[in-house]
């Protein structure tokens, strides 16, 4: 007999569950994509998302996932034969790099590992080997989603400012924006990139580029050398509505986008990072927990964990089996681990992630982690006991 017959719950990195508001702000009818409604709410969803990413620059808004802004925010600034340094903490900075290659960048990539975030003075040293400044942009995850890992956007600044570098600073928060703390520019990033279905609590399809003064100047050298599509010039000067979205504007989405929005405005963005904080502490009180009596063990070292979605390491097949068990016993969905380890080896089935980000409250997060020591049990999976009273009293102190 299943547990799972009721309210599902997935517990992955996003797409992360959408409020009620956000879900029913879609179920309309068609409206005017030329004038009225749509052009005031899409003008004050960009004020509250650059409020929300600290930043005074504009947005670019693109009926895109995380994929399509990477190839967005490199299509206007590089040419064939630039050079970008990529600081990569797991798959998605291979990704991103992967990206620039294919469209014609040199690609120089400074690996550290799957659990290490990245060290400032290792890109110090690349920048200062660049002394004819070929290197157009550093481009840098701020949190990997495959490992959970979190690296200092600023400290990557500093170093570009110590060194006299004029690269422009990229910065991918698909995965962190609304979760970790984030400030564009206090920060010092020439370019943010993030998507509607993690942090920002709406269904995956849009995605957000905030460009500062820097980056613009950098687009318009590049004349009429920029794909059609993915510049960013007329989506943030356009001359009439329709061409702010390259076309046809994705209006129900906008939709479920404002009703978000009007969300993290009520709560204000303090309060939501530090939500995020202290569901993350409770979700890594009791991952300490479980490894203290068996072989769980979270992947980001201390210091370097994000508040968004914690990845995890069971060994073997463990993961595997727990996944399983959680979906079709107790109906909660855990995040696969991706990226962690080669297909067909041991490890293959040994890691999974727990997304804690959006749309998310502590009866969600004690709820997932009741069912994750449920299945621990069950599976006969050895660990340390009472891991959720741990996390619950993180809540409790708040």
């Amino acid at each position: 007999m299943s547990l799972a017959n009721g309210r599902p719950y997935i517990a992955i990195p996003g797409p992360s569950v959408p409020p009620e508001s956000v879900i029913r702000a879609m179920s309309r009818g068609s409206v005017n994509i030329y004038e009225g409604e749509i052009v005031d709410l899409t003008l004050a969803c960009g004020r509250d998302l650059s409020a929300v990413a600290r930043t005074a620059a504009p947005v670019a808004i693109y009926i895109s996932n995380g994929h399509g802004l990477w190839e967005a925010a490199l299509a206007n600034v590089l040419s064939p034969g630039d050079a970008v340094l990529v600081p990569i903490t797991g798959r998605f900075g291979h990704g991103w790099a992967e990206n620039a290659r294919r469209l014609g960048a040199e690609v120089r990539m400074i690996d550290f590992g799957l659990a290490s975030p990245v060290d400032p003075e290792r890109v110090r040293e690349a920048l200062r080997a660049d002394a004819d400044h070929k290197i157009r942009a550093v481009l840098a995850v701020h949190v990997d989603t495959a490992t959970g890992v979190r690296s200092d956007i600023a400290a990557l600044r500093r170093v570009l400012d110590e060194e006299g570098h004029p690269a422009l600073l990229m910065a991918d928060t698909i995965a962190s924006l609304a979760c970790d703390r984030f400030e564009m520019d206090a920060w010092g990033v020439d370019v943010l990139l993030a998507a509607s279905q993690k942090g920002l609590m709406t269904p995956p399809g849009i995605g957000f580029l905030w460009v500062n003064d820097k980056a613009r100047a950098v687009r318009r050298r590049l004349g009429d050398a920029v794909s059609p599509y993915w510049d960013w010039a007329p989506r943030l000067d356009p001359q009439m509505f329709y061409h702010r979205f390259g076309g046809t504007a994705p209006t129900h989405h906008l939709f479920a986008l404002r009703a978000a929005l009007d969300l993290i405005v009520e709560e204000g963005i303090e309060a939501v990072w530090h939500r995020h904080a202290v569901l993350a502490d409770a979700v890594r009180a009791a991952c300490i927990r479980w490894g203290e009596g068996g072989p769980l063990r979270m992947n980001a070292p201390e210091g370097a964990r994000s508040n968004a979605v914690t990845c995890l390491y069971l060994g073997q097949d463990r993961a595997e089996r727990l996944r399983a068990w959680t979906h079709a016993q107790a109906g909660v969905t855990l995040g696969l681990g991706i990226g962690m380890a080669e297909p067909g080896s041991p490890d293959a089935g040994g890691w999974f992630r727990i997304g804690h980000m959006g749309h998310v409250n502590a009866h969600m997060v004690l709820g997932t982690l009741a069912v994750i020591e449920a299945g621990l049990t069950a599976c006969d999976i050895p660990h340390g006991n009472a891991a959720v009273q741990v996390a619950a009293e993180v809540c409790a102190a708040g």
